[in-house]
């Protein structure tokens, strides 16, 4: 998914100030293209915030009636140094990138973009779509990853079921502890270049999950559906609650109706990254250029001496996303 953003602010992402409990993360209402668009709700990047682990981006969405306001339409759009996580919870998505893939992403199957030096794609809600509900998360790559060859990874993940509750674990591994020492544990075969987790968790009311989680991570839920607790802070609805690192369990309990969550975790990146639009980068020279060399492969500006980094696409598709008029000033840390 594209950062649709007019003007998009700059980014510098740290490791940040570790805080002694649970934040509680509001989202903000971002439109996703014109005035008749799907509205995403973004609870990543923050200014209190911007990482979580690895993850560096999460936009959260539905249910929206694709007949009302025409589900997702995003056309081909680049991206650099980081990977795109897409899960849905209803509807479907059709995807294209110019590493060669071209699929369909459904409901509880993970599809992983790894952008690398630089990747192009778009995605369009299906015709036969009625509901589109899911979400989309980007994950950092870090220095040592980051001008990997991009490549697509799809993953359907089992999921481990018990006293109500189904854990779906898509990235990385995840245990359970139920009474009784009957603990359970699943783990993702898809690679990552950090440490990573990411899973689905479906909870009936009243039920409480235990989930056995390594203790050097920091980890992030994302509510869906219902009213959650987690240890003695309750969760709302389109919320996102980040929990430091130095706990080895997280215990989630229900409200009073069905619950849906996502996640996500991962060991600190403790790296600097500069994010402008849908490149994650390092500098402000590296920026000006990914941006000079998309403008350039689209005929939007005129062709430098730059080599090819974003791929080839069918040329009878949907005109590409242009990028945003950088500021006039130097790209920098928003304070």
């Amino acid at each position: 998914m594209s950062n649709m953003d007019v003007h998009p602010d700059e980014i510098l992402c740290g490791a940040g100030a570790r805080h002694p409990g649970i934040e509680l993360l509001v989202p903000r209402n971002v439109p996703l293209g014109g005035p008749r668009s799907m509205s995403v709700r973004r609870t990543l990047p923050q200014k209190q915030r911007s990482l979580i682990g690895a993850w560096c981006f999460l936009d959260h969405y539905g249910p929206d009636p694709v007949g009302d306001t025409g589900g997702m339409r995003v056309p081909r759009h680049p991206h650099t140094g980081l990977q795109t996580v897409s899960w849905l919870f209803t509807g479907e998505i059709e995807h294209r990138d110019s590493a060669g893939f071209h699929g369909i992403i459904r409901p509880g199957e993970l599809n992983l973009m790894t952008a690398g030096r630089g990747i192009s794609h778009s995605e369009y809600s299906t015709p036969e779509t009625i509901m589109l509900h899911g979400a989309q998360l980007w994950v950092a790559l870090p220095d040592s990853a980051r001008h990997v060859t991009p490549a697509f990874e799809h993953y359907r993940p089992e999921p481990l079921s018990g006293d109500g509750f189904s854990l779906s674990v898509f990235l990385g591994g995840l245990g359970v502890l139920n009474p009784g020492g009957t603990d359970q544990h699943s783990a993702s075969p898809v690679s990552t270049y950090t440490e990573l987790v990411g899973a689905e968790i479906l909870l009936q009311p009243g039920a409480t999950l235990r989930l056995a989680v390594k203790q050097q991570h920091e980890h992030g839920v994302l509510l869906d559906t219902g009213t959650l607790r987690i240890g003695i802070d309750e969760l709302r609805a389109g919320q996102l609650a980040y929990l430091p690192p130095g706990s080895q369990e997280v215990s989630l309990t229900a409200g009073s109706h069905p619950v849906r969550a996502l996640l996500i975790g991962g060991e600190p990146l403790n790296e600097q990254i500069l994010m402008w639009w849908n490149f994650v980068g390092r500098t402000h020279e590296e920026i000006v250029r990914y941006r000079r060399q998309w403008q350039a492969e689209t005929g939007a500006e005129p062709a430098g001496p730059d080599t090819k980094r974003f791929g080839d696409f069918p040329a009878d598709g949907p005109a590409p996303l242009p990028a945003p008029v950088l500021p006039t000033v130097r790209l920098r840390p928003r304070n």
